[in-house]
């Protein structure tokens, strides 16, 4: 991303902004949310709108948006990568950058748990929601539902997390719900990756709503994955997460996962986004290769 092109984008944004949405009209959409191979490998970047922008040992990595966009626009060509998850300031430059044809779009809904603050767990819907992902042309939207059994704020975040999957799927678009049991710890939110705390939020968000055939799971490997996947028929994408001291580690977990059936691909962000190498290229294949 060089200079003169983070200016072009910031010139369409003051002098022509229908500019986005004529390149969303003009987007060639995918023929399925999964690739040729039945699998979806999708890059997520919607960590900076809820104020996350660690990765690794590095506490501002996402902060800078035009390094941001350059290891996305590197990441979305490899082959094998099916699709981006984020926000609207990142998707509308990946729109007029081009970067999005033939790619499944999911919009990030519910950034408004900010990291660290005193109300992270009220995960309000402060970004995406299904009627202008609809007008966007794009394929559906993300939510997350942590759940705290001593925070009444979760009643809140489960009724949003309800209309949004009733109005998704109203408008056929995928509805990918991350679930999670939550708990207020001496660092702030910690979520549970025990396999009996990951089946109950599994079994939770695959309940809500008024219908499912357009809903999807994001979830985490943790141990004992075949039990967690094992309470939906609801398929499954495997959560990235962090990036990990000792990838190979990571990649065979997740590679074992990607074995159990309703596990049809990954979504993956600072990971293969923000390796501790910095080699995009190589660790995005790298997971595809999994697929």
């Amino acid at each position: 991303m060089t200079g003169d092109r983070l200016r072009d984008i910031v010139d369409i944004r003051v002098n022509d902004p229908q500019a986005i949405a004529r390149a969303a009209a003009s987007r060639a959409g995918p023929t399925s949310v999964v690739g040729d191979n039945g699998r979806a490998m999708i890059i997520a970047a919607d960590h900076p709108a809820r104020g996350a922008l660690r990765s690794g040992d590095r506490p501002m990595a996402m902060a800078n948006r035009a390094d941001l966009l350059d290891r996305l626009c590197v990441a979305l060509a490899r082959p094998g990568v099916t699709g981006v998850l984020g926000t609207a300031d990142i998707l509308d430059d990946l729109l007029l950058l081009g970067a999005l044809d033939g790619l499944t779009v999911i919009g990030s809904m519910n950034r408004g748990g900010l990291a660290g603050a005193t109300f992270e767990l009220d995960d309000r819907f402060t970004a995406y929601d299904a009627a202008a992902l609809r007008a966007a042309g794009f394929d559906g939207g993300k939510m997350l539902l942590r759940i705290d059994y001593d925070d009444d704020r979760t009643a809140s975040t489960l009724a949003g997390c309800t209309r949004a999957v009733n109005e998704l799927n109203a408008a056929r678009l995928v509805a990918m719900v991350e679930p999670f049991i939550a708990h207020r710890g001496g660092s702030g939110v910690e979520n549970d990756l025990t396999p009996e705390a990951m089946v109950r939020a599994v079994s939770i968000a695959s309940g809500i709503g008024n219908a499912s055939a357009y809903t999807w799971l994001k979830v985490p490997v943790v141990e004992q994955m075949e039990r967690v996947v094992a309470a939906s028929s609801l398929p499954t994408l495997l959560l990235g997460g962090e990036v990990a001291a000792d990838p190979e580690t990571t990649y065979a977990r997740w590679a074992a996962a990607l074995e159990i059936p309703t596990v049809k691909g990954l979504v993956v962000g600072r990971s293969l986004l923000y390796p501790a190498d910095d080699d995009v290229v190589t660790a995005v294949d790298t997971a595809a290769r999994l697929l």
